[in-house]
């Protein structure tokens, strides 16, 4: 396959985009920071099948970073993360510089509730502004049908959601199973941080989590199970754990035994942060 058209601008996507809506076609969307890796592109084959036209937008959006973040040293790669989107088939990629998408006088800023508290938040406190803004941006310029997000990032996915039912925007958020290496670790842009003794510790972040959620499909109680979850990955060798909380599937409510849930953490390794998430069966 050949690599998809790009579009750098505003203008250039909707002239694209119309096209396709004038011959009746549905339209994807993936929103990316590129980096792609296998699980991105596993969220363009489920787009791929949900509609006729696929858009992959490729931007490193500086609002979801705080000033102490890793926006300078982000991987940016576009001319492999073209090569990549052509092995999955998509149309368009959406490449728009900041000056795009946030030009002189740019003054909106989107905040979200309900899911967005806490966990993340509670490290990252602008960040889900930053997410609520660009990805609502996004869908006002591509107007999808359909947009796919990896459960991996399961936080955002859920404000996300929450996003389109409160500001009544058309798109059909679709949730995408977290793709794992042989070793069940989450694949992840920034795991290309980590060195090869780092990778092997990293690796123990899904077994810990899924031993606490065994623990507490089981009836363990959900502090005891968290703190040991906790304590495993020190012991393992993070060097800091940010948090490991159980929350409810659908709200990220506190988590009740009677509803599915989800064990969910971030944790560092030097200077790489790694978050996961595992589902808690409903008792």
């Amino acid at each position: 396959m050949s690599r998809p058209e790009t579009a750098d601008s505003v203008a250039a996507l909707r002239a694209r985009i119309r096209d396709w809506r004038r011959d009746g076609l549905r339209v994807a969307m993936v929103p990316t920071m590129g980096a792609l890796h296998e699980g991105h592109l596993s969220l363009i084959r489920i787009a791929r099948e949900r509609a006729e036209r696929c858009v992959v937008s490729i931007f490193v959006n500086p609002t979801q970073f705080a000033p102490s973040e890793d926006l300078d040293k982000y991987p940016r790669q576009l001319a492999r993360d073209l090569d990549m989107l052509a092995t999955v088939g998509a149309d368009v990629a959406f490449t728009p510089t900041v000056g795009e998408m946030y030009p002189a006088g740019f003054a909106t800023k989107i905040s979200v509730g309900g899911p967005s508290a806490g966990l993340e938040s509670d490290f990252r406190p602008t960040f889900f502004e930053g997410v609520g803004t660009v990805v609502a941006k996004l869908f006002l310029q591509a107007t999808p049908d359909c947009a796919v997000f990896g459960e991996k990032d399961y936080q955002q996915l859920c404000v996300v959601r929450q996003l389109c039912r409160d500001l009544d925007l058309p798109v059909e958020i679709v949730g995408a199973p977290t793709i794992r290496d042989t070793h069940g670790l989450a694949m992840s842009s920034r795991n290309a941080y980590l060195d090869e003794t780092e990778l092997q510790t990293a690796r123990q972040l899904n077994v810990i989590l899924r031993k606490a959620a065994t623990a507490l499909a089981g009836g363990a109680g959900q502090k005891h199970a968290t703190d040991e979850a906790s304590r495993s990955l020190s012991a393992a060798g993070f060097q800091k754990v940010d948090y490991v909380e159980a929350r409810e599937s659908l709200t990220l409510a506190p988590w009740r035994h009677d509803r599915a849930g989800r064990v969910l953490a971030a944790a560092w390794l030097g200077k790489t942060r790694l978050i996961d998430n595992v589902e808690v069966p409903a008792a």
